[in-house]
């Protein structure tokens, strides 16, 4: 292997001859050998994109040479399209800011666009890292910038999948809109409900998740580009300033903007704050929802077995025929991860001082990784489990008539001393309710189907039959 030596204000290092990255990139590898997880590749195409509108405006600003402008345009515009992405090694977990993934987009790219004008890697007085590619910037601008950009790109999609999976539990909620069954609170026999309302509830938490991501999505187009060290705008001139976050919105078809203060968003992330909050708080919705899915399909003989989850793969190495609840499971994971995450992104986001947050890097590396595991995983509940659900309604109706919570709707019939003494007499003889009362002769077996009918004992009203009549008081 043939080798080129560069330098910097530290030393020298030997870089292979065919890296497009260089010692700046070098040293951060040696520095950071961590996490073992590389920069997240849509932080590395939304970087890409950056430093492409910043070379777009540097050449209409006429501060770049012509045939530089655009080798260095194509070259960003490569990797942003996925080309070169082996070359970018630096940890997620890396201090300085985000400046180590920045110089190593600035090297592949300077190197890639020595190589487009039949240079050779390392020439650098061709094209320069820092003088020509990160002309007018900083990465105190174009890192948080690219974090911004790629969020977006990354929960715009989750915003999507959780519709779909919306659509998916209300077409169940009108698939199980006459199943009436058991309801249950604090794990104990409650008041009837159909399985319908139950998954149009899931159908509610998941909209309101949807709708909080498509909202928070908003302060997320408020950039610091052009800002450069501080957000004073230092070393960039004013035309450039606004040319380049106009270039950008046109390259990411985001409705970017560039922040009235930019010293703000400069010093503070608390938006990625407010992200992942709201990513947490969906991830919050999915566990419970699917531990409820778990719940109502337990057994399928020692449990509540009320609905029937799709077969996806065997369950157990010493249990035959034995299928468990695994993509709900998968989801409840996902959503501790992100839990888990965004505590990371707390301590983060509030460590940051004075003009700068140097913890980025662990705030774009944890707020992408929620994005997208979260959206994976709505995708997969969604196919492989919600879609497939199917109601034993059979199980239902049984489990329904054992049991005595049925008396409750007609609390204001009998009142509740006589209910609860009816309640204690299905306890020592194990009837049925509507057994115990047709026994007793309290109402006739019209009364009780209409009073006990799904559309009554699911909806708003109160049971006003005398006993023995069927004329309403």
């Amino acid at each position: 292997m043939s080798f080129r030596t560069e330098r910097d204000l530290i030393g020298e290092r030997r870089i292979p001859q065919d890296a497009y990255y260089g010692i700046h990139t070098h040293r951060a590898v040696e520095n950071f050998p961590v996490s073992g997880r590389r920069v997240h590749p849509e932080l590395i195409k939304s970087l890409a994109l950056v430093k492409q509108a910043a070379a777009e405006a540097n050449l209409a600003c006429g501060f770049l040479q012509p045939s530089i402008g655009r080798a260095i345009i194509q070259a960003a515009s490569e990797i942003a399209e996925g080309k070169l992405w082996d070359q970018f090694p630096v940890d997620a977990l890396q201090g300085g800011a985000g400046t180590s993934t920045n110089m190593n987009m600035n090297e592949v790219i300077a190197n890639r666009a020595i190589e487009i004008l039949g240079g050779t890697k390392g020439d650098y007085e061709m094209v320069h890292p820092i003088n020509h590619v990160n002309l007018s910037q900083s990465t105190n601008d174009v890192y948080p910038t690219a974090v911004r950009v790629a969020c977006i790109r990354l929960l715009l999609p989750l915003a999507d999948a959780l519709a779909d999976l919306q659509a998916a539990f209300q077409a169940k909620e009108a698939e199980f809109a006459g199943v009436l069954k058991v309801g249950r609170t604090e794990m104990q026999d409650a008041v009837p409900v159909t399985l319908g309302q139950e998954f149009g509830a899931f159908a509610e938490a998941i909209a309101r998740d949807r709708w909080r991501l498509y909202k928070v999505e908003e302060r997320l187009r408020e950039i610091n580009l052009g800002g450069t060290a501080v957000g004073t705008g230092l070393n960039a001139d004013r035309r450039y300033i606004f040319l380049v976050v106009e270039k950008l919105r046109t390259l990411t078809g985001l409705g970017l903007a560039r922040a009235e203060n930019t010293i703000d968003p400069t010093q503070n992330a608390d938006i990625f704050a407010e992200v992942s909050g709201l990513v947490k708080a969906s991830a919050v919705n999915l566990a419970k929802i699917a531990t409820d899915i778990i719940i109502l399909a337990s057994g399928p003989r020692a449990g509540l077995a009320e609905i029937h989850l799709p077969e996806v793969q065997a369950g157990s190495s010493i249990m035959p025929g034995k299928v468990n609840p695994v993509i709900p499971e998968m989801v409840v994971q996902v959503a501790y991860q992100v839990m888990a995450n965004d505590l990371a992104i707390t301590l983060a986001t509030q460590a940051g001082k004075l003009e700068l947050n140097a913890f980025l890097p662990l705030v774009a590396d944890r707020l992408l990784d929620s994005l997208e595991i979260m959206r994976r995983a709505v995708e997969r509940f969604r196919l492989g489990c919600v879609v497939g659900i199917q109601a034993n309604r059979e199980r239902c109706r049984q489990l329904l008539d054992q049991s005595f919570e049925l008396i409750t709707a007609l609390v204001p019939a009998l009142g509740y001393e006589q209910a609860t003494e009816i309640v204690l007499e299905i306890e020592r003889t194990g009837r049925s309710v509507t057994e115990t009362l047709l026994a007793r002769g309290l109402f006739t077996k019209e009364e009780l189907e209409a009073i006990l009918a799904p559309e009554r004992l699911t909806r708003p009203g109160m049971v006003r039959l005398r006993p023995n009549s069927t004329r309403e008081v």
